[in-house]
C-alpha cells in the first residue's frame, strides 16, 4: 500500500512529500528558490553525492530521508526517491505560471561531457543515452540512474533528454549527468520577468 502526504505549495515554491510502501519509507522536502543546501540520507553514498549535485547546482534546497530494502539491492530506494522527488517538484512548481519552462545544460568533468534538456511540458517522457563504462560506482548500480530519472519524469510531468557525449570513467559520466540535470532544472524553473504571471504555453495550461 502506498500513501502520500504533502504540504500545500506556497508562493515560495516549497513542498514536502512522504512515500511509504512495504519496500521504502521516503521523505522529500524541496525549496525551488533555495541556495543549494542539502540534507541527504538514502543509505547509498554515491547516490547521496549525486543528489547533492542536484541541490548545489540547481540552487534547490533539498532534504531527503530514505529507508529502503538495501539488503535486496538499491533499486527500490533509488526509483522511489526519483518518484517522490518528482512529486515534490510538481507540487512546488504549481501551475507553472511565469517559469521559463525549458532548460538545457552541457557539463564537463575531465574527459566526460553530458547534455541535459528539460521541458516542464506536463507530459512525462525520457530519452537517456548514457553508456556507462562500469556497472558499479561504489555501492551504486549505474543502471539505476535510468530508474531514478524515469521515476522523476513520470511524477514531475516533464520531458527529459539526457545524453552522455563522452566519458571513460563511470563516476565522471554520472556526475556530469546529474550536474547538467541540475543546471537544466535551474534554468527551466527560473521565473521569467518578461513573462509575468502567464503560463508558458499557447494552450494556456501545462
Amino acid at each position: 500500500m502506498t500513501t502520500a502526504a504533502s504540504v500545500s505549495p506556497s508562493a515560495d515554491r516549497v513542498a514536502m512529500v512522504q512515500r511509504n510502501t512495504a519496500e521504502t519509507q521516503i521523505s522529500v522536502r524541496v525549496n525551488l528558490d533555495g541556495s543549494g543546501a542539502a540534507k541527504l540520507a538514502t543509505g547509498i553514498g554515491f547516490f547521496d553525492h549525486m543528489l547533492d549535485q542536484i541541490a548545489r547546482h540547481g540552487l534547490i534546497d533539498l532534504a531527503i530521508q530514505a529507508q529502503g530494502d538495501l539488503h535486496v539491492d538499491g533499486h527500490h530506494t533509488v526509483e522511489d526517491v526519483g518518484i517522490t522527488l518528482g512529486q515534490a517538484v510538481a507540487q512546488a512548481v504549481g501551475d507553472k505560471r511565469g517559469i521559463r519552462r525549458y532548460g538545457h545544460a552541457y557539463v564537463p568533468l575531465d574527459e566526460a561531457l553530458s547534455r541535459v534538456v528539460v521541458d516542464f511540458s506536463g507530459r512525462p517522457g525520457l530519452h537517456m543515452r548514457v553508456p556507462f563504462k562500469s556497472g558499479m560506482v561504489g555501492s551504486f548500480d549505474t543502471q539505476l540512474a535510468f530508474e531514478f530519472f524515469q521515476g522523476f519524469v513520470n511524477h514531475a510531468g516533464v520531458t527529459l533528454h539526457i545524453d552522455n557525449l563522452h566519458g571513460e570513467n563511470a563516476h565522471h559520466q554520472a556526475e556530469t549527468v546529474f550536474k547538467a540535470f541540475a543546471r537544466a532544472l535551474r534554468m527551466a524553473l527560473e521565473r521569467d520577468a518578461r513573462l509575468g504571471d502567464v503560463i508558458p504555453s499557447t494552450k494556456g495550461s501545462l
